[in-house]
């Protein structure tokens, strides 16, 4: 058995398509496809189903893959270990982020390139579910993510801060003036949110549920420059989570209002496969994020922004002490 025939069998199951995933392999498809018929012989089970084109796995053949995909990343792991101690942390570091913390990725990926400069990156959107699959399937490696609230299953958490949030509406809308609205008022006002799919909304609706109240909003979208745009176009207002506009800032022509704190906090971290090794760009990233202490920076950037919410206080009449 070679590991070379294993490569085969995980790309198989990312791409689903024979082709493809000797296309993903730089082999022919009759190379791959007597790799995967050579490895079914020396194990002695049926590992694909096979008719017109891929059809999937045997229930045998679940079990190789799962071995397979470790195996894989444990050779990847390795690889990295040995380049690193001749030239220095190299590779690519997979990262599968949650759209509301796309922002804050960066604020991982910039220090870590910093001090690893042949480090590359490849970061997808993806919900908070998709996530731990991928995970679960050595498809990326490393999850930003939220860690509390839902069921995570076997993974390692590292939580990096307390999601907190705001109003974003228009600057000439009906809160015009205001520095703050309360979740009724919010509930009562067209909104762009994300798709329910999303974690982010689930928890949103939570809050209203809270209150006693549900939304129907007049948008819904997966991707935050989508909902940054029917912000802007549309006039629409939303809940959005503060590191957006530590981020990214407020949209054109809306403004950021004070909402009131929610009795559940929810968090964002990491969350990495709970088996098997780390990688050493896998446990550099930890290490950065570790030393960012980014709950302290949002939460001081965040006080700053609402502070200046806050009307000035009248200047003191000379007078008023005659």
């Amino acid at each position: 058995m070679l590991v070379r025939q294993l490569e085969y069998l995980v790309a198989l199951s990312r791409e689903g398509h024979f082709a493809r995933a000797a296309e993903a392999c730089h082999v022919s498809q009759p190379a791959l496809s007597a790799g995967i018929r050579k490895l079914e012989s020396e194990l002695g089970v049926q590992v694909v189903l096979r008719g017109q084109r891929f059809e999937g796995f045997t229930p045998e053949g679940l079990e190789v893959l799962r071995w397979a995909q470790r195996v894989v990343a444990d050779q990847e792991a390795l690889q990295q270990t040995l380049t690193s101690m001749r030239t220095g942390l190299t590779g690519t570091l997979r990262i599968g982020a949650i759209p509301t913390a796309l922002g804050i990725a960066a604020q991982l990926t910039t220090p870590l390139r910093a001090a690893h400069e042949l480090v590359r990156f490849s970061i997808e959107s993806l919900t908070s579910r998709e996530i731990v699959a991928k995970l679960n399937d050595f498809d990326i490696d490393v999850g930003l993510t939220y860690v509390d609230g839902e069921p995570l299953g076997r993974v390692r958490v590292i939580p990096l801060y307390r999601e907190r949030y705001v109003f974003l509406t228009p600057v000439d809308g009906a809160f015009a003036g205001r520095t703050s609205v309360t979740w009724p008022e919010a509930a009562d006002t067209p909104l762009c949110l994300l798709v329910p799919s999303m974690q982010n909304r689930r928890i949103i609706d939570g809050y209203f549920a809270d209150h006693g109240l549900s939304v129907t909003p007049v948008v819904e979208t997966d991707t935050v420059s989508a909902m940054y745009a029917h912000l802007a176009v549309m006039k629409l207002s939303t809940i959005a989570p503060f590191s957006w506009i530590k981020s990214f800032g407020p949209p054109p022509g809306a403004m950021v209002l004070r909402l009131p704190r929610p009795r559940r906090a929810r968090h964002v971290g990491l969350v990495l496969a709970g088996r098997g090794r780390e990688s050493l760009l896998t446990s550099a990233l930890v290490e950065t994020a570790q030393g960012l202490d980014l709950d302290r920076q949002l939460g001081t950037a965040m006080r700053r922004l609402l502070a200046e919410l806050e009307p000035a206080e009248p200047a003191a009449d000379p007078s008023a002490d005659r």
